[in-house]
């Protein structure tokens, strides 16, 4: 039988089977091979496939030295690098590449390790391919969080972002907002001591001071202190009939903020400030209560009416009292009063012959 020529050419690879057992490989070069061998030859830039089980064909040695294996496990995945650049992810599985061919490097991930290095986690996040396979967590400058692997709590992180492999390991990261916030309790409808209904608003401003407690060892923190200013707001209204309600309004939010500061530092807060914001009455005693106002402010406008009154009579009786008692403060008492009416007559008049101020005393009436 005539013997077949075949010719490899560089970057390739011929594999010669006999009776379907791989039994050469053939590098670069011109051979001449007996018919009745299978030649099949490959691109060694290329990753290395055959339908005969790759555990197989490695016994032969000629290809076991001229190849390297990489083997990916249930629990990993290969990130592949070609020329020192992302190719491609490897799933579970052999993978088999030529040795003299394009550089391959392989980096083998563990899955259930869960954590990436922040370094690692910022490269790998921006390739696609890879980022289904991974999941990151951003904690804020103002933010706490408390990491929990499978349940079970593992450690506090600070302000970062945190890099994890999507693997058996359930991650849950539970965040706190550690800047001061606001909760206002509004519509509130309370009794007062003496029966009057009224609707009162309250603001508080709190922050956390401890996650621990307020994650960990209670449960919706927030509903919480919400009940607790609930209960010290009903407590302060119950006390006080509404005038006196009223009257001491301002002493509502330092008194809620001590009734609610124990209940709050035992979940993890911190009071900052508690204040009133507004008191809505009825209104059958709005009404009422301006009735009152509006008598209030009448009897206290006849009360400085009369007070003016009985100033200017008093007034009036020392200065007469003066004037009876010294002629020549009377006379120029008289002459003021001349003054003030010349300046209102536009033309005086004058009959007859006599001294004009003789006739000026007979036209007042002196004497």
């Amino acid at each position: 039988m005539i013997p077949i020529r075949v010719k490899v050419n560089a970057y390739e690879k011929a594999l010669i089977f006999k009776d379907n057992e791989l039994i050469r490989v053939l590098d670069k070069g011109n051979y001449w091979i007996h018919p009745m061998r299978k030649v099949v030859k490959y691109d060694i830039t290329e990753l290395f496939y055959h339908d005969i089980d790759i555990s197989l064909l490695l016994q032969c040695e000629d290809l076991k030295a001229r190849v390297e294996t990489v083997e990916i496990a249930d629990d990993e995945i290969g990130i592949q690098y070609k020329k020192g650049n992302f190719n491609r992810v490897l799933t579970p599985g052999t993978y088999v590449y030529w040795k003299s061919g394009i550089s391959m490097k392989h980096e083998i991930v563990k899955l259930n390790e869960a954590e990436i290095s922040s370094r690692a986690g910022h490269k790998l996040k921006s390739i696609p391919a890879v980022l289904k396979y991974m999941t990151y967590h951003t904690v804020e400058n103002y933010e706490i969080a408390i990491e929990y692997v499978d349940g079970q709590i593992n450690r506090k992180l600070k302000p970062g972002t945190y890099y994890y492999w999507k693997s058996a390991k359930n991650i849950v990261l539970k965040k706190i907002d550690m800047r001061a916030q606001q909760m206002e309790i509004s519509g509130q409808e309370l009794l007062t001591l003496d029966k009057a209904a009224v609707r009162m608003s309250l603001f508080a401003t709190y922050k956390v001071v401890n996650i621990n407690q307020a994650l960990v060892e209670t449960k919706d923190y927030a509903k919480q202190l919400y009940i607790a200013l609930q209960l010290g707001l009903r407590e302060y209204v119950g006390k006080y009939t509404l005038d006196q309600l009223l009257q001491n309004k301002t002493t509502i939010g330092p008194y809620i903020k001590a009734y609610v500061n124990e209940k709050a530092a035992s979940i993890g807060l911190e009071m900052i400030d508690c204040g009133l914001r507004d008191i809505i009455l009825p209104g059958d005693i709005k009404e009422i209560m301006n009735q009152v106002l509006v008598a209030e402010k009448k009897a206290q406008a006849n009360t400085i009416m009369r007070r003016e009154e009985t100033a200017s009579t008093r007034s009036l009786l020392n200065t007469a009292k003066l004037m009876a008692d010294n002629d020549m403060l009377f006379k120029l008492k008289e002459m003021e009063y001349m003054e003030k009416i010349a300046e209102r007559v536009g033309e005086i008049t004058i009959n007859g012959g006599g001294r004009i101020i003789d006739q000026l005393k007979e036209l007042v009436g002196s004497k």
